[in-house]
């Protein structure tokens, strides 16, 4: 019993160590905190769209796959204007029929539900949406820059 104590009290010492030495290392960069509009924590307000499933029923395949490609062209087009930092579908379904959100770079809900309604699903009613403020890190915009260098295709 000690010697399992002790290994416990060993191992965690080893890994809180570990966990200082890379803090150390890494150091405030105010200048990219100022950048990114990030508090004192590294954290800034967002906006989550939840998208829905909207009223609107389109059986025409070809209209259907239209109106998809220009979601995707929207969600280009507002990441390549800075405005949205995450967006996807949910690959299961769910009983709140959420089918995909976005985290909008912005903290107003009025200004968020403007981006979204440029969405051509949006406008016909395939998808219906839930406006949610939402405290992240301000780093999260940062990640769309690789996501070009790992995906073979674009949507």
């Amino acid at each position: 019993m000690k010697t399992k104590f002790i290994l416990s009290l060993f191992l965690f010492a080893a890994a809180f160590s570990s966990a200082q030495k890379k803090k150390e290392k890494l150091k405030f960069n105010p200048q990219l905190a100022t950048e990114l509009g990030a508090d004192k924590y590294g954290m800034k307000p967002y906006v989550i769209v939840m998208l829905t499933t909207g009223t609107a029923k389109i059986e025409d395949k070809t209209k259907m796959a239209d109106l998809m490609k220009g979601h995707l062209a929207n969600i280009s087009k507002l990441a390549d204007e800075g405005k949205v930092v995450v967006a996807g579908p949910f690959l299961e379904k769910n009983k709140e029929n959420y089918r995909g959100m976005f985290i909008f770079n912005t903290k107003s809900k009025e200004e968020a539900e403007q981006w979204v309604k440029t969405d051509p699903a949006v406008q016909t009613g395939v998808f219906n949406y839930e406006i949610l403020p939402w405290y992240g890190s301000a780093a999260l915009p940062m990640y769309l820059k690789y996501h070009a260098e790992i995906a073979k295709e674009n949507p």
